[in-house]
């Protein structure tokens, strides 16, 4: 896939941001309370989370939209995006994501049980990473990456569908017009997580102006 500018300074990710890519989702989703639950080994986390996002990244550079915002000469953020408007493979051919995910292989199948489960069925786009590197949080990176795609939804009057894994990005969501219908636990004691969805004005999943699931 090549790498593209849009007006926004926002940049379609190449192939060769692979490894920089995964260093930052890594880095970006190393603390946080679903970090603890589904590694509780912080000695272990960054190796484990290294290996399962570079089997995200692959996948989704290949079926998926990754934009990138740059920081000076680094990648500053990056939004990974799947039009599910049509099925595609599951992420890690040949057991390569469960194998990442080494003796946590449990709760992460809880993880993805989950989100499965309370997934919709109707066509939307699905954000399944937002991240933002540690030095740059707080910039308006997120929200610019956010913005940019939403405008592309709008133009296709599709509806956009994620999990918040905490407090502080479930308030940048909503901010950007997401709504939850409330949070879900994890089980075995995991933390909360926040289903939401946005809806283009004068559009929704059941083809009914103004309706909201």
């Amino acid at each position: 896939m090549t790498s593209t500018a849009s007006p926004a300074g926002i940049r379609r990710a190449a192939r060769t941001d692979h490894d920089r890519l995964v260093d930052l989702l890594a880095d970006a989703f190393h603390d946080g309370p679903v970090a603890d639950w589904l590694v509780p080994d912080q000695s272990a986390r960054r190796t484990i989370y290294r290996d399962y996002f570079r089997v995200w990244i692959e996948h989704a550079l290949e079926y998926g939209v990754v934009d990138t915002v740059r920081a000076g000469s680094e990648i500053g953020g990056v939004a990974l995006w799947y039009d599910l408007r049509d099925p595609m493979p599951e992420p890690g051919d040949g057991g390569r994501l469960a194998a990442a995910c080494g003796r946590w292989r449990h709760r992460f199948d809880l993880l993805a049980d989950t989100f499965a489960e309370h997934h919709p069925t109707w066509p939307h786009y699905y954000l399944a990473f937002l991240a933002v590197a540690p030095p740059q949080q707080g910039k308006g990176i997120g929200s610019a990456l956010l913005r940019y795609h939403h405008t592309h939804l709008a133009s296709l009057a599709l509806p956009a569908y994620l999990e918040a894994s905490n407090s502080r990005n479930r308030a940048l969501y909503q901010r950007h017009g997401y709504h939850s219908d409330g949070p879900l636990h994890l089980p075995e004691g995991g933390p909360p997580i926040w289903p939401m969805h946005l809806h283009p004005p004068a559009s929704s999943p059941t083809g009914e102006n103004g309706a909201e699931r």
